[in-house]
């Protein structure tokens, strides 16, 4: 039986194109799964489901008591409209379109041992009659904004559908689609087959490279899912080599001895004289606690420069963190100057039903809470025109969290002159830019 994952997947292209030798380095470390993998699984097969059934094949609804819920049905629901609206679409222009899902497509003429599975694949025709291949992939996340422009997945994958298809139908035209509802993003990108072709000889030897664990190490955003960036020399250099650009130090003896010799302030162009920024500081006696290089206030706009990069070293933070507290928890490893120890804990009936039984025996009649159904059900149970119909005056959809994110963002901005309340309301933390 194949791989599942391959070495050269599609979906972290971005991370082995910049760097090559990640591919081999992340080997040593186990593909561990967590919640947010376990749900994208589910809504996944929920959304093939939507598909098939809409193209009449037998399939049965996956089933998920954790997973399944309102939100999950509604995301997925945009999912499967925006498809059937493809496929609907291409049947207008005049032909009957190939529609697969969840298509394993091979694309090893490009990178070794490289292959992939798409959401959807769709071969048709556009409204001039041109062969068009049009690939849509789901997203569940929204902690990063998804761009379909350039998408390094989305052209492997297309590059693997022209593989397998080009030489049956006269493709000209490839459409990639990003459909990512939590983040009310549906993104297109569209280019020649020429173009895309020509792309893939572009980062052929780059994919030579990372096959065989050469090249440069580089860190960068790509690095956010990378299993090995825990112990990534370059990711530390990175971050310990930004912190030094701000900072004298941050924990002394963190970045190397004698960080606060006057030779090591002198080669850094500080002057550890007294007439020095520590000059008029009491608790900064002999330097041993973080201080700006100079004096003042950073202004907003070095700030905005700079968000990136704390986002890079906040998340190399984090996965540090990770990385040591699963091996001590996990697999015992003695942590320096750190123990193992129970967190809290929330109290929890053993057996619900003698619970119930002893309390009802008792006298204690009033035990469950009434729960009005969710407003899916209602539509469901009624349909969208009756539900509107009878409730739809009812309906509200609330402000959502403020939240900083790029300009380039295809969310519209919020008008905050329009506001008055705008300064008492939540708001999000940026979020780390993405693939």
């Amino acid at each position: 039986m194949p791989d599942r994952h391959a070495l050269l997947s599609a979906s972290s292209s971005k991370q082995w194109l910049h760097c090559p030798p990640s591919a081999r380095l992340q080997e040593q470390f186990p593909n561990e799964s967590s919640v947010y993998a376990a749900e994208g699984t589910f809504a996944h097969e929920v959304c093939e489901y939507k598909v098939r059934k809409y193209l009449k094949e037998r399939v049965k609804h996956p089933q998920s008591e954790e997973y399944y819920t309102e939100e999950i049905d509604q995301i997925t629901d945009v999912y499967a409209e925006f498809v059937i609206s493809i496929i609907e679409e291409m049947k207008r222009n005049g032909c009957e379109p190939l529609v697969m899902v969840e298509e394993r497509v091979d694309y090893t003429h490009i990178a070794p041992s490289g292959f992939g599975t798409a959401d959807m694949l769709i071969v048709g025709k556009d409204e001039n009659g041109n062969g068009v291949l049009h690939i849509a992939d789901f997203k569940t996340g929204q902690g990063v904004f998804v761009d379909a422009d350039h998408n390094s997945q989305m052209m492997l994958y297309a590059l693997g559908g022209l593989a397998a298809y080009g030489y049956i139908y006269d493709i000209k035209i490839v459409r990639m689609s990003i459909i990512q509802p939590r983040l009310d993003n549906i993104s297109t990108f569209e280019c020649t087959r020429e173009e895309l072709e020509n792309w893939g000889e572009s980062i052929r030897k780059i994919a030579i490279l990372a096959y065989e664990g050469k090249g440069e190490q580089r860190a960068g955003d790509w690095c956010r899912f990378c299993r090995a960036k825990p112990v990534c020399k370059a990711c530390k250099d990175e971050a310990l080599s930004l912190c030094r650009e701000e900072f004298l130090d941050l924990d002394e003896g963190a970045f190397n001895e004698g960080a606060f010799s006057d030779e090591s302030m002198q080669s850094d162009g500080i002057r550890a004289s007294p007439d020095d920024n520590i000059e008029n500081c009491e608790s900064c006696e002999n330097g041993t606690v973080p201080v700006f290089k100079q004096p003042g206030l950073v202004p907003l706009t070095e700030l905005a420069q700079i968000l990136p990069t704390l986002n890079r070293i906040s998340s190399w933070i984090e996965s540090v963190f990770a990385f040591v507290s699963s091996e001590a928890i996990n697999n015992g490893v003695t942590i320096p100057g750190y123990k193992v120890v129970e967190g809290r804990s929330k109290r929890m009936f053993t057996d619900t039903k003698a619970v119930v039984d002893t309390a009802v025996a008792n006298g204690y009649t009033d035990l469950y809470k009434q729960q009005l159904i969710s407003l899916t059900e209602f539509e469901k149970m009624m349909g969208k025109k009756k539900f509107k119909e009878l409730l739809g005056v009812y309906v509200t959809k609330p402000q959502g969290k403020l939240t900083l994110v790029p300009e380039d963002d295809p969310r519209e901005a919020v008008d905050l002159t329009a506001t008055p309340e705008t300064p008492d309301r939540e708001f999000a933390a940026i979020p780390d830019e993405g693939e």
